[in-house]
């Protein structure tokens, strides 16, 4: 009795250093508050960088957030809520024309292409994006990246939105598919797996990559207010660095791999099922390799954004752009 006493203290007493031991490596990691504009495949490298451990790998812990739409990630972000956004680029240039002090600067873009699909109510392999011509369909938030780059293409296909097409403002971008699904506009624009799930309860039919129509744009990026990065530039490095090698993993690995890794951000959906999605976002080539947001493709934004009628004049690439980061991961990855 006396030796199993002893077992059991010893047993005890080694449990209890390796839970403290645990305890303090979590205390050693730098929290890092991140809103993300909405919970998507299209984000594949971002949940692969958190499923692998690459944040924790740079001494950072992320508690991530659904904002529910750029809106909300930059209202979060100015209030302090929130260290880092991700969400369209657009928002900085809104910030920025509003006279803030504090700007938001975009360090990382992620995607370059619009990930959202257009769903319709009936089944049709041959559509066309003409086919939307005295139909509605539910765009998004008014002055969004995503209603911009539908109406842009709608423009590029000689539709004009409000003439052509009823483009629907009205209903929140997180209120979308259930406003479809109870039967509001003809079409609607989702994310996956929200487009593919419809399909499969049968509440809608895939029919276009909106992104396939529009070609590059630098659609969703990582910002912060320009005082926490230049108090923080060490996690901003990090936070950089773990996605660069989390894209490069993306980029080395097959749909399936991946699925797999990303399978616990998405748990009721099945990994064949979310590794359909991959691939099709991989052949859109929906993500940015080298997470630079260049000029070239940030005056392009900032072009619709004034075709949309948001903006007479964008901000300074200079002002709310730092690609040094991201060119600075890749180095690091390089080493």
């Amino acid at each position: 009795m006396k030796k199993f006493i002893s077992l059991l203290i010893v047993v005890l007493l080694i449990t209890s250093l390796a839970l403290t031991g645990c305890s303090e490596k979590q205390s050693d990691l730098q929290k890092v508050r991140l809103i993300e504009v909405t919970h998507s495949i299209f984000y594949t490298p971002q949940y692969v960088a958190i499923e692998k451990g690459l944040f924790e790998k740079q001494g950072l812990s992320i508690e991530l957030t659904n904002g529910g739409g750029a809106d909300k990630c930059m209202a979060a972000l100015v209030s302090g809520e929130a260290d880092i956004a991700f969400m369209g680029p657009e928002a900085s240039i809104y910030v920025y024309l509003q006279g803030r002090d504090d700007p938001a600067i975009n360090f990382a873009q992620l995607t370059q292409r619009d990930g959202s699909f257009i769903v319709g109510r009936e089944k049709d392999d041959n559509f066309t994006i003409d086919k939307l011509k005295g139909h509605t369909i539910l765009g998004g938030r008014k002055g969004g990246v995503p209603l911009m780059t539908l109406e842009y293409v709608l423009k590029q296909n000689n539709l004009i939105p409000g003439v052509d097409v009823n483009v629907r403002t009205d209903v929140q971008f997180d209120m979308m598919a259930g406003a479809f699904a109870s039967g509001e506009a003809d079409y609607t624009t989702l994310f996956e797996p929200l487009a593919s799930t419809f399909e499969l309860q049968g509440n809608g039919y895939v029919l276009e990559s909106v992104g396939r129509l529009a070609g590059y744009i630098p659609y969703t990026c990582y910002s912060a207010l320009s005082s926490y990065i230049e108090k923080n530039p060490e996690i901003i490095q990090g936070f950089a660095n773990a996605l660069y090698e989390a894209m490069v993993w993306v980029q080395e690995h097959s749909a399936m791999e991946v699925a797999e890794v990303i399978a616990p951000q998405f748990p009721e959906s099945d990994v064949e099922f979310l590794a359909q999605i991959v691939q099709t976002y991989r052949d859109l080539e929906a993500w940015n390799p080298d997470l630079v947001l260049g000029e070239e493709g940030y005056n392009r934004l900032v072009e619709i954004m004034k075709e949309a009628g948001e903006i007479e004049e964008g901000a300074p690439y200079s002002e709310i752009q730092t690609p040094e980061f991201a060119i600075k991961a890749k180095e690091n990855y390089e080493k």
